[in-house]
């Protein structure tokens, strides 16, 4: 079920998922989802960058880029790619059986004129744009808030694995949950995650103390394999293709802890 602003977030939402993009919750955290859902919870999961640019937005050409590398093109407006991505999620979610919430904040690629980001290197890495404060002040705010109404609720944040810009806000506006002592689990984003060493390095950059939550998702991978094939313009630049996806997930899920068919999803809790 679409939910449509803050205000239709009630106590029953236990469990929030905080996805930087369309696909980051259920490409990372799919198994844990999954098993909510299936001992009667409803999990909800808020998509920050979700916003929809106008149809007459003029792309930059790293725009067209990215563009491209998701099915679309030069001449396909910004507009009709983010409602394509929209309906993936939409479909993803549904199958899964959790509620959403889209946001309005824009994606890195069509923020700022002249655009605030032409890189990869500025995207994955960079620092934040200036410009992108207040994004973070106001979705600090905005969780504060929620967090006031919804003291005992869990909340599932992006640890900023690959260090993308916006995984950095969305990490960065968790963070103050944390000091205002809510519970967050920080999960590890894939792709991101399977290049050797990117997790322990993102550990170290942020720095203090963390340790491990492993949620046993065995019997839930498939599910989560489902649901991501379902984000169909993500497969081929996060994965090349659909086998090579489902290789990639089993086996990290796996590698967590290699012990027989045990299939794990990992979340480091700040100390």
């Amino acid at each position: 079920m679409q939910l449509t602003s803050f205000d239709d977030i009630t106590t029953k939402y236990r469990h929030i998922f905080l996805s930087p993009h369309f696909d980051d919750a259920v490409f990372s955290c799919g198994g844990t989802l999954g098993m909510q859902v299936s001992c009667g919870l409803r999990p909800l999961v808020i998509t920050v960058f979700g916003g929809m640019p106008s149809s007459d937005m003029r792309l930059s050409p790293f725009a067209q880029q990215v563009h491209s590398t998701m099915g679309g093109d030069a001449a396909q407006n910004p507009e009709a790619l983010v409602q394509r991505r929209r309906k993936e999620d939409a479909t993803a979610l549904d199958y899964l059986q959790v509620d959403y919430l889209w946001l309005n904040y824009l994606d890195a690629i069509y923020r700022g004129n002249p655009a605030y980001y032409t890189t990869y290197s500025q995207l994955f890495g960079g620092e934040i744009n200036p410009n992108d404060f207040p994004i973070d002040k106001q979705f600090a705010q905005d969780l504060l808030a929620l967090q006031e109404r919804l003291p005992d609720t869990a909340w599932y944040a992006p640890l900023g694995v690959g260090g993308h810009v916006d995984h950095q806000l969305v990490t960065s506006a968790a963070d103050r949950l944390v000091q205002a002592g809510a519970k967050v689990y920080f999960y590890e984003e894939l792709p991101y995650a399977l290049q050797e060493g990117a997790v322990q390095a993102r550990l170290n950059e942020l720095g203090g103390a963390f340790e491990p939550r492993l949620v046993e998702m065995s019997e839930m991978l498939p599910l989560r394999l489902e649901a991501t094939k379902l984000y169909v313009s993500q497969i081929a630049p996060q994965f090349e293709d659909i086998e090579k996806m489902r290789r990639a997930i089993a086996t990290y899920t796996h590698t967590i802890r290699p012990v027989e068919t045990v299939h794990l999803e990992r979340y480091w809790v700040a100390q």
